[in-house]
């Protein structure tokens, strides 16, 4: 078949059948690698890394992403470089401030149902312990929600958000306050 002419312009002409055309681009040297280096090779200190210096910037719009991206700073508007170090930590979108807060109002609304179960099984507790072994395992317990609130929030601050959310539900599963949930307002 000849070659398609378009606009007196041959496609056709500088085609091979080396199957690793395909893998290669225009402007290559032919060699490329097929597997990464070994640690410590010659190969491997003779290709860069990408590692960004400290006048590296980039502008609106743009993230940098990958190995040695904590060190690319951002350009603002007036065209002020900002290193990361300079930046301002990243906000809450709007859906995590949400959950967040109908989680910390389940956790309080969990807090009290640890009050007021605890409190109406207090009187058939005693019949087993004294209430030096009861006082503070109550108190533990009502603190509970908060402190799983607060050991996720800090604990998970670098981490993706899934994560945090998924670490705060399964506090709403494991800290249900089942004095209240079983005794509750019936009876006093």
């Amino acid at each position: 078949m000849p070659p398609s002419i378009v606009d007196d312009v041959s496609y056709a002409e500088d085609m091979t059948s080396d199957s690793d055309d395909a893998l290669t681009w225009d402007g290559d040297d032919g060699v490329a690698p097929k597997t990464p280096a070994p640690k410590g090779s010659d190969r491997e200190a003779s290709v860069p890394h990408g590692d960004a210096s400290d006048d590296a910037a980039l502008p609106d719009g743009w993230n940098a992403v990958g190995r040695g991206s904590e060190a690319v700073g951002h350009v603002d508007a007036d065209g002020t470089v900002t290193m990361p170090d300079e930046q301002e930590p990243a906000h809450l979108s709007t859906a995590m401030l949400l959950t967040l807060g109908i989680v910390g109002g389940v956790y309080l609304l969990y807090s009290i149902g640890w009050v007021v179960g605890g409190l109406r099984l207090k009187p058939l507790a005693n019949l087993i312990v004294a209430d030096a072994m009861y006082v503070p395992w109550f108190v533990l317990a009502v603190a509970a929600p908060a402190l799983w609130f607060l050991a996720v929030w800090v604990l998970t601050r670098a981490k993706a958000a899934w994560i945090r959310i998924g670490l705060l539900l399964l506090g709403v599963v494991l800290l249900v306050p089942w004095p209240f949930v079983t005794v509750g307002v019936i009876g006093s």
